[in-house]
């Protein structure tokens, strides 16, 4: 009834709303409650002021500073409880040897695509929860076809995230929370349960940086520190690591990160004096080509470009330029004042010719003819 109640509130449907816990009322339901616990922790849901104003100072006071708490993750509609991570069968139908997750995070705006959380009341040896990250893995690993026929991690196919980088795509992480109310000490049991279970998390090194291609990132906390700090708080630990990070970088890889980004850096520096050395090039050439470009004999006018070309000695059988010391205007005055002596040259020559064609004609006229052999 309740997973009912709560498919109508969140408005999913109530197979995505998980599995009633299981032995809720042998234990008290004390683990389900923890688990409730856990997940306010990570939202940090903020009141009202509003409806709060005619409370006591103390309880106003209280209400403020959850308002000026740094913010948690998500909605209410990004968790989801019990919820069965199939190794084999279906999801409505899963078989043996899958994980059930106590909680399910999804909250893609915050950063955290897709988180996997499970709660130990310290009361589980090392070795019994090793065997349930053998199962969190079993189902990491499980490939199934897609709707387009293409085979992908089953997760994949109820959830999204983005895509990873090419050798470097982890399986979902997965978050730890020790309640420190039964009798096993979680340090000793943190301890024994790196070490069975590293071959699921050890990344491989490069440089300054791992890459965790087909691992699955684990994260431990406590819940008194989750419940005080929040996810944004340094109070995570990944396995392999050795310092305490905030939740987003504890899932993340921001030694990856920041490599990337150097390299980013030193690419765009590099791409930015390359074209530096291409404007230099370029304008060391413009000023040569300037320095051999040919001034008029007349004016002193630089020659523009096609009067440069133009002037310039071509192919065999072409004429080279009539005037090539000289820009467009002074050889269209020189042209044009040659022209003019030119037509006046053959004017005078044309006259001349003419007279003595006539001095000609005259002359043949007056030829004398020889009259001894008329009759012959």
């Amino acid at each position: 009834m309740g997973l009912k109640a709560a498919s109508y509130e969140l408005g999913r449907p109530v197979g995505e709303m998980g599995n009633p816990a299981r032995g809720a009322g042998r234990t008290g339901a004390f683990h389900p409650m923890v688990v409730n616990d856990a997940v306010l922790a990570l939202l940090r849901p903020k009141p009202d002021l509003a409806q709060l104003a005619s409370e006591p100072a103390h309880v106003f006071a209280a209400a403020q500073a959850a308002v000026d708490a740094p913010d948690g993750l998500g909605t209410i509609a990004s968790y989801a409880t019990e919820v069965a991570l199939p190794a084999t069968g279906t999801w409505s139908n899963p078989g043996r040897g899958g994980a059930q997750a106590d909680i399910v995070i999804t909250s893609p705006e915050d950063g955290v695509p897709l988180l996997f959380a499970e709660i130990d009341n310290c009361y589980e040896s090392a070795q019994v929860l090793a065997a349930k990250i053998d199962k969190y893995m079993r189902f990491g690993q499980r490939k199934v076809k897609d709707a387009d026929g293409k085979e992908r991690p089953m997760w994949c196919t109820r959830w999204w995230a983005p895509d990873g980088r090419h050798g470097d795509q982890p399986h979902p992480p997965l978050l730890l929370v020790f309640n420190r109310v039964g009798p096993r000490n979680p340090d000793t049991v943190i301890a024994q349960l790196a070490e069975l279970t590293q071959r699921h998390w050890q990344g491989t090194a490069y440089d300054d940086f791992h890459m965790y291609d087909g691992k699955l990132p684990i994260v431990l906390t406590g819940m008194k520190q989750l419940q005080e700090h929040g996810p944004a708080g340094a109070i995570f630990r990944r396995f392999g690591r050795p310092h305490n990070q905030a939740l987003l970088e504890a899932i993340g890889n921001p030694r990856r990160e920041a490599n990337d980004a150097r390299q980013q850096a030193e690419y765009a520096a590099r791409e930015r004096e390359y074209k530096e050395q291409l404007r230099r090039a370029a304008a060391q050439q413009k000023a040569e080509r300037e320095a051999r470009r040919p001034v008029c004999a007349s004016c002193g006018t630089r020659f523009t470009d096609e009067r440069w070309e133009a002037a310039q000695v071509t192919d065999w059988g072409t004429p080279k330029d009539s005037h090539p010391h000289l820009c467009d205007a002074c050889k269209q005055r020189v042209v044009v004042a040659g022209g003019g002596q030119a037509a006046g040259k053959q004017e005078h020559q044309e006259q001349e010719r003419g007279g003595a064609e006539q001095q000609n004609f005259q002359r043949e006229a007056r030829r004398p003819v020889c009259t001894g052999f008329v009759g012959l």
